[in-house]
């Protein structure tokens, strides 16, 4: 059994990684951290977990999550790096929720998330945790950074047509629409019920902070800079992405389908739907799938990749889970084979 330890479990991502973690057949949570809610029983916050989890919150105690074979951290920006190198010394395996190694540049994680980074010398270090593509560096990794919402369905959505140089690199446009858990369980304004429910709005035009991650990983891909125009959105919904994506095409003779189908044939979680459809997002409402649709408009010159995910699943927590089972060699999927919630 994996010995596993969660630091900060409280939030909407904490709560869906225990929900994963408490019915996955080889792990054991051993603890679960939370300096405010310490010393609660965890299914007193959580009654869903009530009959699954005998645990109560503790204050972070890095002894303790030493004796872990693995420790996720689902805390706010900034707080996995203050701890993440004690563990890696002590040689427990880790994984970031959060965006601490998400980047490769500290001075590009410092303009974008205005802090000064903890442990830069961690950064080239860290495994981009998207296993689509990193799979074999993740199984390998101590420690393993878990991609955003918004840059996993954009990435995947955009990744065949990069990787075969069929589209125009420098004009990507990005539409995306997240449901409210996506901005965390904190109390906001923004969030609250008569401000998000019956209204929809842009936000972070000018730029937020997964755009860089996002450009990270398609540059990657493409093998040169890329240009990105990415839009998020705010919808009144609880859980769901739904990333509408364009690009312009350089061969207007390839079969995208094809493309798309035989791109992601061997992977467990990207399901590309057949030709015409509109993947919905809840189709994967707790679960850890992304659905793919492709389409030229009136047969012309511009794609659009239709890609959706549950953030809280595909998005962070389940994704995580994913990277475990790689890391530790289990098989992909498992403690991840659950259906999609309907209606």
């Amino acid at each position: 059994m994996i010995k596993v330890g969660v630091v900060g479990g409280t939030g909407y991502t904490g709560v869906e990684l225990l929900r994963l973690l408490a019915t996955h057949p080889a792990s054991e949570l051993a603890v679960i951290t939370s300096r405010s809610e310490a010393g609660q029983a965890v299914a007193d916050m959580f009654p869903n977990l009530r009959g699954h989890l005998d645990l109560a919150f503790s204050v972070p105690d890095i002894g303790q999550l030493m004796d872990c074979d693995l420790v996720f951290f689902a805390t706010p920006n900034g707080t996995a790096m203050t701890m993440v190198p004690q563990l890696l010394e002590a040689g427990v395996r880790v994984i970031d929720l959060a965006a601490d190694f998400r980047l490769q540049q500290a001075e590009e994680w410092q303009q974008w998330y205005g802090m000064e980074h903890a442990c830069p010398e961690y950064l080239q270090q860290a495994v981009y945790g998207l296993p689509e593509i990193n799979r074999a560096q993740i199984a390998q990794a101590r420690l393993v950074a878990n991609p955003g919402c918004y840059p996993t369905a954009v990435q995947l959505g955009f990744l065949p047509l990069l990787e075969e140089g069929l589209v125009e690199a420098g004009h990507l446009i990005a539409d995306a629409k997240s449901g409210v858990s996506g901005a965390g369980r904190k109390a906001t304004t923004a969030t609250l019920l008569c401000e998000a429910s019956e209204n929809f709005k842009a936000y972070a035009v000018p730029g937020h902070r997964h755009l860089p991650e996002i450009r990270q990983g398609l540059q990657m891909a493409a093998g040169k800079p890329v240009g990105l125009t990415f839009v998020p959105h705010l919808t009144p919904m609880i859980r769901g992405i739904h990333a509408t994506l364009y690009a312009q095409l350089l061969d207007a003779d390839r079969d995208l389908q094809a493309l798309f189908e035989a791109r992601y044939s061997d992977e467990p979680f990207v399901d590309v739907l057949p030709a015409g459809s509109h993947p919905e997002t809840r189709s994967v409402r707790g679960a850890n799938h992304c659905r793919i649709a492709i389409h030229r408009p009136q047969q012309g010159n511009t794609v659009v990749v239709l890609s959706v995910i549950d953030n809280l699943v595909k998005g962070a927590a389940g994704q995580a889970l994913q990277n475990m089972n790689v890391m530790f060699g289990l098989g992909e999927n498992t403690g991840l084979s659950n259906v999609a919630l309907l209606p």
